[in-house]
């Protein structure tokens, strides 16, 4: 009983810092492009308002593409030493100070990367790109989509690295696996394209999307070793 209501409070807490993790990416995103769009050049594009992100697409992520990941982590096994950790106090916080700094972390970098998919077509901006407004917003709300699944191994553990027990959730790759889906037909339908203001994008595209997205994973991997040094330090 003890080892199954730990195992319950950690899956709580990994779909916690999946969504606000995810979520603070987006929001800065919208924040930090709308604040810096003289800088990106989405002032150029002749847009009353220059966005980063349409209302519909962060939708289509927030409704789509991150709901399924974060369900499946609901069935994640329990951590290797859930039954050696001390018992929680009366009082302590399920999002406590180490899992803020991570959240903040990675929103912040899932916000960073999505921007420089962005300035990578516009046409100014500290890129100089030759694409447009719609095939620079497609590139954005790819690399965030791609962000957020990578975002996905992440959560599973505040302290321990993604790709430790990687394939211990089938659940969660067959969720991951919906999600890409999802996001390759809103990116290459036709009907799909008019409803989210998007174009298809080449395999070179894609390749960029998901490079810059990784690095939402591996910045968050050397965070994670930085905190594993830090504790052994202090034994």
């Amino acid at each position: 009983a003890i080892r199954e209501g730990r195992a319950i409070f950690a899956n709580i807490r990994k779909f916690l810092r999946y969504l606000l993790s995810s979520n603070i990416g987006e929001v800065l995103t919208m924040f930090l492009g709308v604040v810096g769009a003289g800088i990106l050049g989405l002032t150029d594009t002749g847009e009353a308002v220059a966005v980063p992100l349409l209302a519909t697409q962060i939708l289509w992520i927030n409704l789509l593409t991150d709901t399924a990941p974060a369900l499946a982590m609901g069935v994640d096994p329990p951590p290797d030493d859930v039954m050696t950790r001390p018992p929680r106090g009366l009082h302590d916080r399920i999002i406590d100070r180490e899992m803020q700094i991570g959240i903040g972390f990675v929103g912040l970098v899932m916000a960073l990367v999505t921007l420089v998919a962005l300035d990578l077509r516009l046409p100014g901006g500290l890129i100089h790109g030759g694409g447009d407004i719609v095939e620079a917003r497609t590139m954005a709300f790819t690399t965030l989509v791609l962000a957020q699944l990578y975002n996905a191994f992440n959560a599973r553990s505040g302290r321990v690295s993604a790709f430790h027990h990687l394939f211990t959730n089938p659940l969660l790759w067959a969720a991951i696996g919906a999600s890409l889906v999802l996001q390759v037909a809103v990116v290459h339908l036709g009907v799909l394209n008019r409803a989210f203001d998007t174009t298809p994008l080449s395999a070179s595209d894609w390749l960029i999307c998901a490079a810059l997205a990784g690095t939402v994973l591996w910045a968050e991997e050397l965070r994670k070793l930085a905190g594993r040094r830090r504790a052994l330090a202090r034994r």
